[in-house]
């Protein structure tokens, strides 16, 4: 049997492995192989009228980025409470954003803006859970719940029907600055699948090398930064050996065939060539942006602005972005893409604001706008919803060291895309930016409205075998009126 990667034996109330779906070339041993995968979750997908044809890309700005300085920049508070960044003025009338924000503010009308999205939960590691759990871990110490984008899984199935590709990825970047690192270990916690249990994590859940062959055929690894985010879906066999297997395979198929006098083993031929085309290059072909035109990866390359405190490496964010589009279109329905060093204390770990929000500011600004402008040449505007958020925002006062502190009662929250009512300002923070002055907007809400995007959530309601706790977020969940 030809494994790709495997992950434990951890299994879902199906009996499949998280990890099963990567193999392939049982030779009818009984085992469970790829073709069979694909068929079984075709099969058991019962509820697919439920599934809308859209996918959600989450920008999560790891550390805390200051609403002050992205969204809200409150130019009519107090001095010391103003955005560090100045403001600009964005395509819609009487709407500024932070003054590292050029290309979005020319892009505002294709953006929903929250400066009312708010919760109780100030500690970095338990805002994390808190709020990539949409709040279903109320204390965020992973005493109950599951990530937002596990939970879509459970109800998407843990692969695309038709593509055979995972439905939920996490793309980070090897780390090299000490709280960049710690920032990542947090959004790998916060992207848990908690209760549904291991066979809906993300899929590349610890990505950052890729895999090469020499000429000798042997298995050589390397980092490539131009390239970090293929390692677990590269093919670790050498390509004659797998065509024999595969050749061997298909040689026990006709013998199968000459007994087969039902015709049903015609029935597999399309999951036979999905499985194929997953291991023969489908999968990591999704993930390598350099079978893009070099003009639009220029366009999405951040790699010019170094980001860090103590230590510095090119941003990557943009081709971070290229990819999630890349994984969207492969039929990955829910991409979180990690932005970490948006912790800006300005202290011995990190910057201040206005140092940071020059780097992370303007990597965000390129990324995101780039991603926009893609998403639209491709007439993909209304099938992927890009959502921005963090673990929470930043004090209202900027210290004494022109840095911001922890601060969860305000933070930024920011749609795009995904067929959703865009070109607005839902709520408003209150004159000082300390607590929203209307229309609250809670983690719950945030995970009730990327729901309301994927499904249809009337089908959900008649979905059989379902939890009670799950049927009661499907049921209960109150999303962002404003955004449908």
């Amino acid at each position: 049997m030809l494994t790709m990667t495997a992950n434990g034996g951890t299994r879902d109330c199906d009996g499949l492995r998280r990890r099963d779906f990567l193999q392939v070339g049982t030779l009818a041993l009984g085992g469970l192989s790829l073709p069979d995968l694909l068929a079984a979750r075709a099969a058991a997908n019962g509820g697919a009228s439920a599934i809308r044809d859209k996918s959600v890309v989450l920008l999560y700005l790891s550390g805390g980025a200051s609403h002050i300085e992205t969204f809200d920049p409150k130019m009519t508070a107090p001095l010391g409470i103003r955005s560090v960044t100045d403001e600009l003025q964005t395509r819609l009338p009487g709407v500024t954003f932070g003054g590292t924000f050029p290309r979005l503010a020319a892009q505002a009308d294709k953006l929903a803006i929250v400066r009312s999205f708010s919760h109780k939960v100030g500690s970095h590691e338990q805002a994390h859970v808190h709020v990539l759990s949409g709040g279903t871990d109320p204390a965020g110490k992973q005493a109950r719940g599951f990530s937002m984008g596990s939970f879509c899984t459970k109800l998407r199935g843990t692969n695309h029907p038709q593509t055979g590709f995972p439905s939920y990825a996490l793309l980070t970047e090897k780390e090299i600055d000490g709280q960049y690192r710690k920032e990542l270990k947090r959004v790998n916690k916060g992207s848990w699948p908690g209760s549904l249990g291991a066979v809906y994590a993300p899929f590349g859940h610890e990505l950052g090398w890729d895999t090469d062959q020499d000429g000798s055929g042997k298995q050589k690894v390397k980092q490539d930064p131009s390239n970090p985010f293929a390692a677990n879906m590269v093919l670790k066999l050498p390509e004659n050996v797998f065509r024999d297997r595969v050749k061997l395979l298909r040689s026990i198929d006709r013998l199968q065939r000459q007994r087969d006098a039902s015709g049903q083993m015609n029935a597999v031929d399309r999951f036979s060539a999905q499985a194929l085309d997953l291991v023969m290059g489908g999968s990591a072909a999704a993930l390598d942006f350099r079978q893009e035109d070099q003009r639009l990866v220029e366009r999405y390359d951040t790699s010019h602005i170094r980001i860090g405190h103590k230590r510095f490496r090119p941003s990557t964010l943009g081709k971070q972005m290229l990819v999630a589009r890349r994984l969207c279109e492969a039929g990955c329905g829910f991409v979180t893409v990690h932005s970490a060093g948006w912790d800006m204390h300005a202290d011995g770990n990190n910057p201040g604001m206005l140092r940071g929000m020059e780097m992370l500011g303007r990597t965000l600004d390129q990324a995101v706008s780039t991603f926009l402008d893609d998403l639209a040449d491709r007439g993909l505007s209304d099938q992927i919803l890009l959502v921005i958020t963090g673990d929470f925002g930043r004090t209202p006062k900027v210290n004494k060291k022109g840095g911001r502190d922890h601060w969860a009662r305000l933070g930024t929250l920011a749609f795009a895309g995904g067929g959703l009512n865009m070109g607005q300002v839902i709520g408003a923070s209150a004159r000082t930016a300390d607590v929203p002055h209307s229309r609250p907007i809670s983690p719950p809400q945030l995970m009730a409205s990327i729901m309301h995007t994927l499904f249809d959530l009337g089908q959900l309601r008649l979905r059989s075998g379902l939890r009670r706790d799950l049927m009661s977020l499907i049921e209960n969940g109150e999303p962002i009126s404003e955004l449908f």
